[in-house]
């Protein structure tokens, strides 16, 4: 894991705690996340009911509020339980365009007692922003989130 990584991790596992509400939890993380990486115009989470994505807390322009399974990158990552890091969003079918401005994206699934209850989503205006030691570090910062929804 680079060094950004790692202290981006070390942050945020001293900013969130089990006793607290996971709401307050992931707007933490979204701030964070949005405050540390560079070239993003969005972060945030998307958290799961019966199948669809409801916009929760984050850090950027205004969002889409409601995806269902399958639609976009978000609701893909949410039907195939598995990372979606996409290049170039313009060329991804169905990539539902909440922000003009987006180019690529990174969606990573996040888990409680083995089920998908929402994604981390990050959206950069540079094509190709996201790379496989920026999914490796977000995919620790899922793993401290998930360590903490699983405890409230």
């Amino acid at each position: 894991m680079t060094q950004q990584y790692q202290e981006l991790t070390e942050q945020l596992a001293a900013l969130v705690d089990a006793e607290w509400p996971m709401v307050s939890n992931l707007a933490n993380a979204a701030a964070l996340l949005y405050e540390r990486l560079d070239r993003l115009n969005w972060a945030g989470f998307y958290l799961t009911d019966n199948h669809v994505l409801w916009l929760g807390p984050f850090q950027g322009k205004t969002a889409c509020v409601r995806i269902a399974e399958g639609n976009g990158v978000c609701g893909t990552a949410l039907q195939t339980d598995s990372v979606q890091r996409v290049e170039d969003v313009h060329a991804f079918p169905g990539h539902i365009a909440c922000d003009a401005a987006s180019r690529s994206e990174i969606v990573l699934p996040l888990h409680k007692n083995g089920e998908v209850i929402g994604v981390l989503d990050i959206d950069s205006p540079e094509v190709g922003r996201f790379s496989a030691e920026d999914e490796e570090g977000l995919r620790e910062v899922v793993r401290i989130l998930e360590r903490i929804i699983v405890c409230s």
